[in-house]
């Protein structure tokens, strides 16, 4: 692989702790949901990270394939729903992910094949792979 970028991000104190870059500039308090045992709180969570993360992501494979091909846009929006659940096979917890897309000013059949075309080059989506169930919407 032919690396393009490359960071680092350090946790301490797992899902009570905190998540920061080496520089710095990347700095969040880390907190357990109160589903989950946590107290409420306006820390955020590694599932809120991930959403966050994949539905960037997706959202830019999906404008990279709209430009590579000169298809014109308004905007586009993807939203991520990451939930975290017990896996009956094997007794342990997995991630489950909806990614919701809505790319206004495009017909929706045409918006489908480019979102199909964005989930097979979206780096998160092909690391995911096998591994945890994606379910894609198109609205």
């Amino acid at each position: 692989m032919k690396t393009l970028y490359e960071t680092t991000v350090i946790n301490t104190g797992g899902r009570s702790g905190e998540v920061h870059s080496p520089d710095n500039i990347f700095n969040l308090e880390i907190a357990a949901p109160s589903s989950l045992g946590g107290n409420a709180t306006t820390e955020t969570n590694p599932e809120q990270l991930f959403a966050a993360g994949y539905s960037t992501c997706f959202n830019s494979a999906l404008e990279f394939m709209l430009k590579r091909h000169s298809v014109e846009i308004e905007s586009s929006k993807v939203t991520a729903t990451v939930r975290l659940g017990t896996d009956a096979k094997d007794q342990g917890v997995k991630l489950e992910v909806d990614l919701t897309v809505h790319v206004e000013g495009l017909d929706l059949d045409i918006t489908k094949k480019y979102v199909e075309m964005a989930h097979s080059y979206c780096p998160y989506s092909k690391a995911i792979s096998g591994n945890v169930d994606v379910k894609i919407d198109v609205v």
